[in-house]
């Protein structure tokens, strides 16, 4: 028997094997098939032809003593393509519906200090069913490698994600000078002038690279949302991914946005949401475009559970929700696809794409406690639904800030890195503001203390050597607590915010500075 069934770890770099009772291979990744040979895959293929005597008993008698449900990890021996017998680190998963059994093996070698990947516990797996019966579907559960080598483990792994926090830092701050510069004068260029292609070709691949680097900033830090922001408003959020989107492809999308005027509240980090939507909105306007005649709505509503409800892959407890659903009307995508569209580097665009768009997204929904229900079908578009828990409490619509960027305020730009300082110069002067810089918190302090200076907003960069962000906040709010605070980073928002301390995240444009800058001088920030 060879169902057709997706099990989730096809793109795994490990060995992976779906079997039934009686040992016969389902299904085998690519993994699978380069450590013991293409026979494996054949769909009549038993587990016995690679197994050891080592193992103990056949590899039936094996199987038959794990329960459904339960997970394990056992060291277990296998033969390779080289006819040499190798030992892993085995973990089993036990699956099962009206009275069948279904295993699902991942092997690592046993000396290998490596914690297994674990697939989203949300992302379901088809199980076949005997003829007649209607398939199941049952949630995923694996368990972790954890042995003696954990804490060297956690050594590597700590320092491979500082290694890209690092990186992703130093990218940001190079690539914020790059568009804070080319967005300026993008601003200044008439439409016909001869240098505005170019410039809007360099904005387009910094825009490009800001990407990549904040995607490697995510990941690197995919700590839950424990911080008590306060209630916000999905709407806007929303209403700024869709008008940018809207702007960038013209007449080649039609839109249809349905906002909830009295949408429920809910408790987010506006950046990362705008990340996850502009995401999820990237992949709609993208399947959209290809017909032609590409059509995306956009619709926010309040959802009240009584009782846990399952949207696809998202179980729903009862309670309220925010809801955000982004339909196109685009190719769709195939039923073996679905399955799959979270793992991160699973991709069906090609080679130049990294597979990370839904994956981060996902990530940032679930870390909000939040789930993300994507149901589609091959030619009739596909629909992504977004939920957020909410408090059932009605959010204010709120107005935009003035688009009068212009100010005469003095600002004092705090930021270890020069460039940095040039970019934030160059734009606040133009638009009327004066300026003072410094390199180091010390030398901020050394500016605010003088008798001569009176600063009305210290934008100042969080990560810095010797006297960080946060030190030099604390300083400056006893030193003169009346002065406007903005912080800025290339990572998303700590969560040991100070209260009433605005944040920008880098890298930024132009706009987004002075806009940002703005608000906070007039109290909305």
């Amino acid at each position: 028997m060879n169902p057709e069934v997706v099990f989730g770890l096809e793109g795994a770099a490990w060995p992976a094997l779906l079997l039934d009772a009686g040992g016969v291979v389902l299904r085998a990744n690519s993994a699978a098939m380069g450590t013991f040979g293409q026979g494996i895959s054949t769909g009549s293929a038993n587990l016995s032809l690679i197994w050891m005597p080592e193992n103990g008993g056949t590899p039936d008698q094996f199987l038959s003593q794990w329960e459904i449900s339960r997970t394990a990890t056992v060291d277990l021996r296998f033969r390779t393509t080289s006819g040499m017998p190798a030992k892993f680190s085995t973990a089993i998963c036990v699956f099962g519906n009206n009275g069948r059994k279904w295993f699902v093996l991942q092997l690592l070698p046993a000396t290998d200090l490596v914690v297994f990947p674990v697939p989203a516990p949300t992302v379901p797996i088809p199980i076949p069913a005997a003829p007649g019966i209607t398939p199941s579907v049952l949630p995923l559960e694996n368990k972790a490698v954890a042995d003696a080598g954990g804490v060297l483990l956690k050594q590597k792994l700590d320092c491979a994600l500082q290694l890209a926090r690092t990186v992703s830092l130093d990218f940001n701050n190079a690539l914020t000078s790059v568009l804070g510069h080319t967005s300026l004068l993008l601003s200044k260029a008439e439409a016909g002038h001869p240098w505005r292609h170019s410039l809007m070709e360099v904005e387009k691949s910094a825009e490009r690279a800001a990407e990549i680097a904040n995607e490697l900033a995510v990941f690197s830090r995919q700590e839950k949302e424990t911080r008590k922001t306060p209630p916000g408003n999905v709407n806007t959020v929303v209403n700024r991914c869709v008008e940018f989107f809207r702007n960038a492809h013209g007449a080649k999308i039609t839109w249809n946005v349905q906002l909830e005027k009295g949408l429920f509240s809910a408790r987010f980090d506006e950046a990362k949401m705008q990340q996850a939507l502009t995401k999820i909105l990237e992949n709609a306007v993208e399947a959209a475009g290809t017909g032609g005649s590409g059509q995306i709505m956009v619709q926010t509503r309040n959802v009240d559970l009584s009782e846990a409800t399952q949207d696809r892959n998202v179980r729903l407890s009862a309670g309220a929700y925010v809801c955000v659903e982004i339909v196109d009307n685009g190719g769709g995508m195939d039923p073996e696809v679905l399955p799959r569209i979270f793992e991160p580097f699973f991709t069906t665009k090609g080679k130049s794409h990294r597979g990370l768009g839904l994956a981060l997204a996902y990530g940032i929904v679930t870390n909000h406690g939040g789930g993300i229900a994507i149901s589609s079908q091959p030619g009739a578009g596909a629909s992504a639904r977004i939920y957020l828990p909410s408090e059932k409490q009605l959010v204010r619509e709120t107005s935009s800030v003035s688009e009068n960027l212009n100010g005469t305020e003095t600002v004092l730009v705090v930021d270890d890195e020069s460039l940095m300082l040039t970019m934030a110069d160059t734009i606040l002067t133009e638009f009327g503001y004066k300026v003072l810089t410094a390199n180091g918190g010390q030398k901020a302090l050394a500016i605010l203390s003088r008798g001569d200076t009176n600063v009305d907003i210290v934008v100042t960069d969080l990560v810095m050597p010797g006297m960080g962000g946060r030190e030099l906040v604390e300083r400056i709010r006893q030193l003169a607590p009346t002065i406007k605070i903005l912080c800025t980073s290339g990572y998303v928002m700590p969560a040991d915010k100070q209260t009433g301390t605005a944040y920008l995240q880098k890298p930024f444009t132009s706009h987004e500075l002075l806009a940002k800058v703005k608000q906070v001088l007039v109290g909305s920030g």
